[in-house]
């Protein structure tokens, strides 16, 4: 299927290969170690990808024909959202990146990132 917005969908890859990648975290967002003059990423940024920008994390299945192809891809999302959202809800704002990656319950968000990874390409 293709989708209306083919840019949004490149951003939302984009945001799910960080979420998925704990690695890429700590030496971009924690130790600010960017690959390009100029680049900058942050979990802040990926989060308003898959909520503001986005808006998959808010009804994925709407989103279908929009920024997702089928409902496979917005099962993955609703499965990423699941654990996301909890740690989100009970996470200060004023943590750093480096606090909410080391949080136990980040391990879920990597794994359903990966998930989402493996079936939105």
């Amino acid at each position: 299927m293709v989708v209306q917005f083919p840019d949004m969908r490149r951003s939302l890859i984009e945001a799910l290969q960080a979420l998925s990648d704990l690695e890429y975290q700590r030496r971009v967002w924690v130790e600010r170690n960017y690959p390009q003059p100029g680049f900058y990423d942050d979990l802040t940024h990926n989060v308003k990808v898959l909520y503001d920008d986005t808006l998959v994390a808010e009804d994925p299945r709407a989103q279908i024909g929009v920024t997702l192809e089928s409902e496979a891809e917005a099962a993955a999302i609703e499965g990423l959202t699941a654990v996301l959202d909890p740690l989100l809800d009970s996470s200060p704002t004023e943590l750093e990146d480096a606090q909410v990656i080391s949080r136990p319950e980040w391990s879920a968000v990597v794994r359903a990132a990966q998930a989402a990874v493996g079936i939105i390409r």
